[in-house]
């Protein structure tokens, strides 16, 4: 299968500003790239890229005053399959775990394990370890938020979408990775494409998502707590503790967002030369 990709943002700063972006498809997705990824600035900017701890392959600029468009689109390649699913997936006792895997159990900016422990036992702790246990968190997160664009809140905590109810797929997924952690499960945060591939299209415009990836088995496997099924066609971008470490865009100053449009979606395979060069010749 092969997904188009990508985006145009456009900031308003009123001084030169450092920034920092999260707005390439990560590492472990470049092999799949069927066309080159280039983010492009509509004005002279100052950019370097990096990988930062976790992995993630960054970009460092200063966005000079005034309005900066940063843009992308970009071909890559897909199984076409959706999430894998592994029941019998096992979970680790701590001191089996790899060191590197021990900060995703501790909590974080957005993920406040230490107000939801008591309740994450209560809820889950008669739930077989393993798989089942995640796809349980997964299930009670499902439905007891409920998405609403209108809710979103960029300071609410894992234990803020617990009370509130409410909000989008970051909030869902903050919830279950602080309760997969209570549960002595590492959980890390997501983010990249995912679009209607596969589904019925959604009815508000396209924008990033989130999910998360819980260690089991030795393995990183994706769960989603928004949508609640295996998808297809997911991109991803970024891991981190949470939505702090991943985020598209951290300012080291002022900065507006004025513009935000992102597309993902089933692209036709370009045609070959030969197959054009016979077309125009077809009687």
């Amino acid at each position: 299968m092969r997904i188009r990709a990508g985006y145009t943002l456009t900031y308003e700063c009123p001084q030169p500003t450092p920034m920092l972006l999260a707005l390439e498809i990560h590492p472990s997705r470049q092999v799949d790239l069927l066309t080159e990824q280039v983010i492009d600035f509509d004005r002279p900017v100052e950019a370097r890229g990096y990988v930062d701890g976790f992995g993630n392959a960054c970009t460092r600029i200063e966005a000079p005053s005034g309005l900066t468009t940063i843009s992308t689109t970009f071909d890559i390649y897909d199984s076409g399959e959706r999430d894998a699913v592994a029941e019998q997936a096992v979970q680790h006792k701590i001191k089996d775990l790899p060191d590197e895997v021990l900060v995703f159990l501790l909590g974080s900016r957005y993920c406040d394990t230490d107000r939801l422990g008591d309740f994450a036992w209560a809820k889950f702790g008669n739930t077989a370890p393993g798989w089942g246990r995640v796809q349980a968190i997964c299930d009670f997160v499902h439905n007891h938020i409920v998405f609403d664009y209108q809710k979103a809140d960029p300071l609410r905590t894992a234990h803020g979408s617990f009370t509130d109810q409410a909000g989008v797929c970051r909030d869902f997924t903050h919830l279950a990775i602080a309760l997969c952690r209570c549960m002595n499960i590492p959980a890390r945060y997501c983010t990249g494409y995912l679009g209607d591939i596969g589904v019925p299209p959604a009815p508000y415009p396209m924008d990033f998502s989130a999910w998360f990836q819980a260690y089991l088995a030795g393995t990183w496997f994706t769960f989603d707590p928004r949508h609640n099924r295996p998808r297809i066609g997911r991109i991803l971008m970024a891991t981190g503790r949470d939505a702090t470490d991943v985020a598209i865009s951290t300012s080291f100053g002022f900065s507006r967002l004025t513009r935000f449009e992102v597309v993902t979606e089933e692209a036709q395979a370009e045609p070959s030369p030969a197959s054009v060069e016979n077309s125009a010749f077809s009687p």
